[in-house]
């Protein structure tokens, strides 16, 4: 099997693919999921998701054959704490994954209690809505450490050969309390940093992303950087090879630029 390439996404917010306004306000995000299987050529042997929603003390591992589902957001409708994403687990891929962490002297264990969490199952549902591609998370590092989730890449990239997609997931702009037209101008300066950065390759590009906190409006993009950490781990699997931009939107949430990206 031909070496895959790796993603940043752009999430979305909640259960965004089973509301019908915020499926509209998302249509763009919707278009770049949708399009991924066919951009990839090939059916993945599984998916691996590092989301912003699932941090520990070490690189945890997914190893349930059948993950249930965690509703890890709030004041939605009734229906969406009852939405069953049914992929299959990885728990073979999970063991294979946790053994690179451990070679690449990286804390690990294997979790077989998570579940799915949204970060996960909204975008895997648009890019396979028939749940026929088994799909497991590794989670982020407690502290966000630059190095460490670049570190968690590498070890990772050796799966790509492997037939298994690595899918960093989160947002690029990622701040609660400042949606609408205030976030305008912010994320677009974020944005348009982040884009001159990741035109770069190799040792620049990561030189670049490892002090991201001095890009304009870094800390107002990002006050906790939960949602931009996965695209360290996307980066690190892939770090001499070209990124495209496959999403941007510059009007999300009323006024938030974001973008994803697609690296080798």
């Amino acid at each position: 099997m031909a070496r895959l390439p790796t993603y940043f996404i752009s999430h979305g917010g909640g259960p965004w693919p089973w509301l019908a306004n915020m499926r509209q306000m998302l249509a763009s995000l919707e278009v770049s999921l949708a399009r991924m299987p066919a951009e990839i050529g090939t059916t993945p042997k599984a998916i691996l998701m590092v989301s912003g929603h699932w941090e520990e003390p070490d690189f945890a591992v997914m190893s349930a054959a059948k993950p249930g589902m965690i509703y890890d957001y709030g004041g939605f409708p009734p229906e969406t704490y009852r939405i069953i994403y049914p992929a299959p687990g990885a728990p073979d891929l999970a063991a294979r994954t946790a053994e690179l962490l451990k070679s690449a002297g990286l804390p690990t264990h294997l979790d077989p209690k998570r579940g799915f969490d949204h970060g996960t199952f909204a975008p895997a549902y648009v890019m396979y809505p028939k749940a026929n591609v088994p799909i497991f998370q590794v989670s982020l590092q407690h502290g966000y450490n630059p190095a460490a989730h670049f570190a968690l890449g590498r070890a990772l990239a050796p799966l790509r050969d492997e037939g298994v997609l690595i899918v960093g997931s989160g947002l690029s702009y990622h701040n609660l309390r400042l949606f609408g037209p205030g976030a305008k101008a912010p994320s677009a300066a974020f944005d348009q940093w982040l884009h001159k950065a990741m035109t770069q390759t190799g040792a620049a590009r990561t030189k670049a992303l490892m002090a991201w906190e001095t890009a304009p409006h870094a800390r107002v993009c990002h006050p906790q950087e939960d949602h931009f950490v996965p695209l360290f781990a996307a980066l690190g699997a892939a770090e001499d090879e070209v990124a495209t931009r496959v999403y941007h939107d510059t009007n999300v949430f009323g006024g938030v630029t974001a973008s994803s990206y697609r690296i080798g």
